[in-house]
């Protein structure tokens, strides 16, 4: 009798034992997988291809309202595909280095762009390129990189983690318009590949040339008037190429440049002109250029009488449609018409040049 009441308390004082030690490793497993998952290290492990499928589903719904809503705006043609793609790539902002080719993650990698905006400054390359941007196979630098011209130094690698995260079928896109005139700018494209779209958007040069001017005197209001910075001699009427707001506009200089390395066939020159007056003609044809679907249309526009310059129209959800910032769309000073008039036919000769090289009549003479 006394040895089964001394076995039947071994047996309860030994389960407590068990329980206990239970109690105890189970809180040291559980709260080592959550410092793992705390530092990210959860995020690694494999995961059903349903939770996949459902994530991405409430990715897409959770990002509605951002600004990825103009892009879907923009498909009303486009497969579902093209959405899906858009959505995941606003998903990947990280840099990973690598020495590959691409850098990949789940949400696509960083690659060269396929397709650079590389001129004029004053042109019309912002609203190119926020227009190109509702496209929901675009992927583009918000900012110019200026790596052809100012930071070459720093290497292609450099180069490349700018870009943003594409997916199969998407173009990564850039636009640094001081590239056109810089000397060393084609060779260093060229480098890096001979396939690369180029996209020049132009203007009269006479017009740009005062707009660059109108840029430059709101940020140096002491800048001496356009006529004494334009020319050398007032009385001779010879004109400074050696200021950069005119030198720019001799456009078949520089393409003669660009010229030597790449052939005719990998240029698009979008009017400027066109772009304002009829923005979705002009879109269409950058969107053929590009190998796109025309998923930008005239539907997405409306023209800004205030501003002089074409608006996308609201996207849902948005309190307001979108337009370009203040910096754009500024009344020109008033240039007497003798100086202009001089202007107008020292660039003739150098357009009549450009329209025989790009086979095309921009009509500014």
């Amino acid at each position: 009798m006394g040895c089964s009441k001394w076995r039947a308390a071994f047996n309860f004082g030994h389960l407590k034992v068990q329980s206990k030690l239970s109690v105890f490793f189970t809180m040291i497993i559980l709260f080592t997988y959550l410092f793992y998952c705390l530092n990210g290290y959860c995020d690694s492990l494999p995961r059903p291809v349903y939770d996949q499928q459902t994530n991405l589903q409430n990715k897409i719904i959770l990002n509605d309202g951002q600004e990825a809503s103009p892009e879907q705006l923009g498909a009303y043609n486009a497969s579902p595909v093209s959405l899906v793609r858009e959505q995941l790539s606003d998903f990947s902002n990280s840099d990973a280095p690598s020495n590959n080719i691409s850098i990949a993650n789940n949400f696509g990698s960083k690659k060269f762009p396929q397709a650079i905006i590389i001129g004029v400054k004053k042109g019309g390359t912002r609203a190119l390129l926020e227009f190109l941007r509702i496209h929901p196979d675009v992927r583009a630098v918000g900012a110019e990189p200026h790596f052809f011209d100012r930071f070459y130094d720093k290497g292609l690698e450099w180069y490349r983690n700018l870009m943003p995260r594409t997916l199969e079928g998407q173009i990564t896109m850039e636009k640094t318009p001081s590239y056109f005139i810089t000397k060393e700018a084609p060779r260093r494209v060229f480098s890096m590949s001979r396939l690369t779209k180029l996209i020049v958007v132009v203007r009269d040069p006479v017009t740009r040339a005062v707009s660059d001017y109108t840029q430059t005197l709101s940020k140096s209001p002491g800048l001496p008037s356009f006529q004494n910075l334009a020319f050398r001699n007032a009385t001779t009427g010879l004109i400074d190429t050696s200021w950069s707001a005119v030198r720019i506009g001799i456009y078949a200089k520089h393409l003669e440049n660009w010229l030597r390395f790449f052939p005719l066939s990998r240029f698009l020159f979008v009017s400027g002109e066109r772009l304002v007056t009829d923005p979705a003609g002009e879109m269409g044809r950058v969107q053929d250029f590009l190998g796109l679907k025309r998923v930008v249309t005239d539907k997405h526009f409306y023209f800004n009488q205030t501003k002089g310059f074409p608006c996308l129209k609201k996207p849902e959800g948005s309190s307001r449609p979108r337009c370009l910032g203040k910096s754009k769309g500024r009344p020109h000073p008033q240039i007497p018409s003798e100086v202009l008039l001089r202007l107008r036919d020292f660039y003739r000769p150098f357009n009549l040049k450009f329209y025989q090289m790009t086979g095309h009549n921009f009509g500014w003479d």
